[in-house]
């Protein structure tokens, strides 16, 4: 099983994040050609070389037609450290906005599916934080054209890694105080700890914001779980460096290999509940909001319940760390007023994907194998775009 652990003793950020994972692939010059391949409007990405205390790394340097971060006064390891109210490219765009301009790249529908996700996520802490509907949110921070080549750009490399399983290390905040276009606020920042809610975190000596919105949202939708390094042999690593220097070495450590568990999963957490007064669409939008928040599976059995009542059984598996926060998810989006769950031992077998060239074009296939069996199958949305041409 092919195994990525991101290790966050400095935070994160979208473009340390980014530059982590162009060298974890073993070819940052390839990953820089083909993110400017994406050809997003106005960007261009450039990844260089960049030392902290002592260790090399990558640094992602993005510009936003010919211009750094840095020379509209951006700190380029926190987005959201000053105010963005430079008009000319650097505008407030809302959801919706986002989702065009996304939409319009020339990127998978993988990779167009994870970026708006991401952003949502975005969304949803900024509507809690500022409590407005979601509708009415603008991105002041990370609506940028440079912060949407943080997130697409790390979506792109993520499925170019295709990795099975992501474990992420429990996320240093730092402390203190940030100035954004909100006025000054506490680290980490309403929206960030929105986002945050559920995942490990901790402070620390280190003054300043070292989690931005968008570094938050693209580790927990990307995570399968959070805690120490699992057991791996490690192929790949890789550093994605920030621009500030510190005691410590301000850096993401990303690290790729493979499990030594074989076919040993462990135990997962499976959450119960009854429901007989949910229409389908408030149902459905609960089953997919548990899948988008990291839940292993999510599917509904129909039953019978007291009074003859027609019912519906929800069941959503899970890594057991993450039964509370799923629990708090299930009682915030359904009706139930009561959860069971249990630990069950699981057998799975080992997955990861290759691509195909056929005459009709390069499909991704994923293999999974073990007890001396082995499957096939092609990826829907290659096939599916295949299909469409033909």
């Amino acid at each position: 099983m092919r195994i990525m652990y991101i290790e966050c003793n400095m935070g994160a950020a979208g473009d340390m994040l980014t530059a982590a994972l162009a060298e974890a692939t073993g070819d940052v010059k390839g990953c820089e050609n083909a993110l400017n391949s994406l050809k997003i409007p106005g960007v261009s990405y450039s990844f260089v070389p960049s030392v902290k205390c002592g260790i090399t790394g990558t640094h992602a340097e993005v510009t936003v037609n010919g211009e750094t971060e840095d020379e509209h006064m951006h700190d380029h390891h926190h987005e959201h450290d000053h105010d963005h109210e430079h008009e000319h490219h650097h505008h407030h765009s809302s959801l919706h906005d986002i989702e065009h301009i996304i939409g319009d790249l020339n990127v998978s529908d993988k990779v167009k599916s994870d970026a708006i996700a991401v952003y949502k996520l975005i969304a949803e802490a900024e509507s809690k934080a500022h409590g407005r509907d979601i509708t009415e949110i603008h991105f002041h921070e990370v609506g940028t054209m440079d912060a949407v080549a943080d997130v697409v750009g790390f979506c792109t490399l993520m499925e170019k890694i295709a990795p099975d399983k992501v474990i992420v290390s429990p996320i240093h905040v730092g402390c203190g105080e940030v100035r954004c276009a909100h006025g000054i606020l506490p680290v980490p920042a309403p929206a960030t700890a929105h986002i945050l809610e559920g995942v490990p975190v901790y402070g620390g000596e280190v003054r300043g914001e070292l989690c931005t919105p968008t570094g938050a949202a693209l580790l927990k939708y990307f995570a399968s779980g959070f805690g120490k390094m699992p057991v791996m042999s490690i192929s790949k690593t890789g550093y994605g460096m920030g621009k500030k220097d510190f005691e410590r070495a301000n850096c993401v450590r990303i690290m790729i290999g493979e499990s030594d568990e074989g076919t040993a999963e462990g135990k997962v957490a499976e959450l119960c509940c009854n429901v007989d007064d949910m229409t389908g669409e408030e149902i459905g939008y609960a089953t997919e909001l548990l899948m988008k928040q990291g839940a292993l599976d999510v599917f509904t059995t129909p039953v019978g319940m007291k009074k003859n009542r027609p019912g519906i059984l929800i069941t959503c598996i899970c890594r057991p760390e993450d039964k509370e926060k799923f629990a708090k998810l299930v009682f915030e989006n359904t009706t139930t007023i009561g959860i069971r769950y249990s630990l069950k031992d699981r057998y799975v077998l080992d997955r990861h994907e290759e691509t195909v060239s056929t005459k009709y074009g390069d499909v991704k296939v994923k293999i999974s194998e073990g007890f001396g069996v082995k499957k096939a199958k092609p990826g829907y949305d290659d096939v599916s775009g295949i299909a469409d041409k033909i």
